[in-house]
């Protein structure tokens, strides 16, 4: 999958529509869950404890909600690149969503659009919607609207 590259910042304003993706799929194992667990201090049992969660509704465990958030950093930069800036930032986040769990051993990848670009704090800002999908599942695993912010 090849990311749609802008020049520069400015050359952002007016896409506002343009779609994104998909890139590649990510499968998501019990070693990805565990070292997530680990990494921040939440080890509950529906994403580690494999033989309990055998017995959930989700038939083993899950990867934690935050873990498919975060995959948003993955994906977003296989799906948009610009160049020709001095410092990129992560602004922040809007309007976040876990429609579906993601079950180990799942494959997930993301699409994108592009919802609204302006200039802001003297930069450009972009707003781009990222849906990680679940392969073979209808509903998203996550909905998440990303703000990055680009510095000339």
């Amino acid at each position: 999958m090849t990311a749609k590259t802008y020049p520069n910042p400015s050359a952002l304003l007016g896409q506002e529509g343009t779609l994104l993706g998909p890139t590649d799929y990510v499968v998501i194992d019990q070693q990805r869950i565990n070292q997530f667990a680990d990494a921040t201090g939440d080890h509950q049992w529906i994403h580690v404890d494999e033989a309990r969660a055998q017995q959930s509704e989700f038939g083993g465990t899950i990867a934690h909600g935050y873990l498919t958030l975060s995959l948003a950093n993955l994906f977003l930069p296989q799906m948009l690149q610009v160049e020709n800036f001095s410092m990129g930032v992560n602004y922040g986040a809007e309007n976040i969503r876990f429609p579906s769990a993601v079950k180990v051993n799942s494959r997930v990848r993301g699409r994108g659009e592009i919802i609204k670009v302006d200039e802001a704090k003297g930069g450009i800002r972009s707003v781009v919607r990222i849906t990680v999908e679940i392969e073979g599942v209808e509903r998203p695993a996550c909905l998440i609207d990303t703000i990055s912010l680009y510095y000339p």
